[in-house]
């Protein structure tokens, strides 16, 4: 009976956590995990906080501070600037997909396309998706890569899937 009580409290406290993170926006979660404190920053500089606290959905792909750190740090510095704002933006929403893919939705599409997937991203360009060596892959316009290392951080209005490097557009 112990056993049952303390299988039940595991299950209840799991459920309600995972309904406290889902309540959360793809901004509050991010601003929530210390790892995303240059995206967060990032957001601020384009003034793009409010558009992803808004309904959505939206799927993320999410830069670290270790994949922003890969981005020579004057380059970085520049583009946080004011006057280069609509660069950034830019960059930030060719991170976004319209849409909520979890990483099920992905892998089947990768089936369904051999392997690759082309995905629009909020900016108007072409983001490819693909399996190699047995991981899932971003892909840029500049022919650049990115591995997808966590999927499925949810929130309230989309989902984030966590990056190691910045993609860039063209």
């Amino acid at each position: 009976m112990k056993k049952l009580v303390f299988i039940l409290t595991i299950i209840m406290t799991l459920t309600l956590s995972q309904q406290t993170v889902a309540q959360k926006t793809i901004v509050d979660v991010a601003v929530g995990n210390e790892d995303f404190s240059t995206l967060v920053a990032a957001l601020s500089a384009a003034d793009l906080v409010s558009a992803l606290q808004g309904d959505g959905p939206f799927t993320v792909f999410a830069p670290t501070n270790a994949a922003f750190a890969k981005i020579d740090s004057k380059t970085l510095n520049s583009l946080l600037e004011k006057k280069n704002q609509k660069s950034l933006a830019n960059i930030l929403t060719y991170h976004v997909i319209p849409g909520r893919l979890v990483a099920s939705d992905v892998v089947a599409a990768l089936k369904k396309g051999n392997g690759t997937v082309k995905l629009n991203a909020l900016n108007g360009q072409v983001l490819t998706v693909m399996e190699k060596d047995g991981k899932i892959w971003l892909k840029d316009q500049s022919e650049n890569y990115s591995e997808i290392v966590a999927t499925d951080v949810m929130a309230s209005n989309g989902v984030i899937h966590v990056i190691d490097t910045v993609v860039m557009p063209k």
